[in-house]
């Protein structure tokens, strides 16, 4: 594919999160399901004399101090491993926040590879994904999955009905291994399960006895999450707010558009400081276009 590709780079929600264990190398072993929400950043990548990135959108300024971010470590992977140079102009465009555990770093990159990978009309080598991250390979596929080993060990999940998420963030960005460095007490079980809901109140019953086994320590770093989860949790329709990944971002899980559409409203009313989001959960792949 020549001229210039993009592809959208899909958020990340763990709609429960299990640690399980832990590796003689001090990585946790995890059991998640995990969906990709309508919210995208966006990468757009064109040929070029030499490697370049340029990023925009409402959260540009949180990466403007990185020098060497995870979506021009995946141009530079992805080169190394295709045996070229990695002589391309990429821009980002960044919608999700920064350090939020929706997987917006490690979308950015798997968008990254699978833009290259049109561009270049190359293979993506799974062992690429994984050295940038371990959520890499799971926003590669960018479906419904569950996941387990570090996170890059990906089986198909039952089908799940229509969600409408809301997603919302304090303001606060959490280090990922902070988290897990605070994380205390006995390891969980895994806890998948087979049987394909029905609709949105029958996978909320499903995914209340399970949890994100995180929350108590990212609660410690940042005690406005449960504030978070409280607030979401009182809203109308609320059929059950989590947060995701390591935090801060938490979701809350509605049957109706307009149930997270008015959840969205009264948070935003109220908490005009905090960063809020709503729409669906997609469907299907997201394949590089050309772009317009």
């Amino acid at each position: 594919m020549s001229g210039r590709v993009r592809v959208a780079a899909h958020a990340k929600i763990n709609l429960y999160l299990h640690v399980i264990g832990k590796r003689a190398d001090g990585y946790h072993l995890l059991d998640s399901l995990a969906v990709f929400a309508d919210l995208h950043d966006e990468v757009a990548v064109e040929a070029a004399d030499e490697l370049s990135l340029t990023i925009d959108g409402p959260f540009a300024s949180a990466l403007a101090s990185e020098t060497d971010n995870l979506v021009l470590r995946a141009a530079r992977g992805l080169a190394e491993a295709t045996r070229r140079e990695p002589k391309v102009r990429i821009r980002l465009t960044k919608r999700i926040p920064v350090a939020a555990g929706i997987g917006g770093g490690s979308a950015d990159a798997a968008a990254a590879l699978r833009a290259l990978a049109a561009l270049w009309s190359v293979e993506i080598d799974p062992s690429v994904a994984l050295k940038l991250g371990a959520d890499v390979t799971v926003c590669l596929a960018s479906e419904t999955r569950f996941m387990s080993g570090i996170g890059e060990t990906l089986e198909p999940a039952p089908d799940l009905p229509p969600l409408h998420l809301l997603l919302v963030n304090p303001g606060i960005a959490v280090a990922t291994k902070d988290v897990f460095r605070a994380r205390s007490g006995p390891f969980s079980q895994p806890a998948r399960f087979s049987e394909a809901p029905q609709d949105a109140a029958q996978l909320a019953r499903l995914l209340l006895p399970r949890r994100n086994d995180l929350t108590a320590a990212a609660e410690l770093n940042a005690p406005a999450i449960r504030i978070v989860r409280e607030a979401i949790g009182g809203t109308e329709g609320c059929l059950l707010a989590r947060m995701s990944g390591s935090g801060a971002t938490v979701f809350g899980l509605y049957a109706a558009a307009e149930e997270a559409g008015r959840a969205h409203e009264t948070i935003a009313r109220n908490q005009p400081g905090w960063w809020c989001w709503n729409g669906g959960v997609r469907k299907g792949d997201s394949v590089a276009m050309p772009a317009k």
